[in-house]
């Protein structure tokens, strides 16, 4: 975990009980799986029904992009 512009970072976003809608959280698209390349947005939904996932929990951003979360900013300090 590390601290950033007043976020928590935690950069485990395998464990579903971590995200709700409203998160702000850093994805892997589909497309960018290759490279790694994040795309950062606020959860709209979970997509994910278990508990946790190892390659993360998969979301629908309110942008409505999809992919696995890699980070969650939390601004819960």
């Amino acid at each position: 975990m590390a601290v950033n512009g007043g976020y928590l970072i935690i950069m485990d976003g395998s464990k579903r009980s971590d995200i709700k809608p409203g998160t702000r959280v850093s994805i892997v698209l589909k497309k960018d799986q290759r490279t790694g390349r994040l795309t950062e947005g606020v959860v709209k939904d979970l997509l994910t029904k278990s508990s946790s996932h190892t390659h993360g929990i998969k979301v629908r951003l309110e942008s409505g992009e999809v992919g696995r979360v890699k980070t969650i900013y939390n601004k819960d300090l």
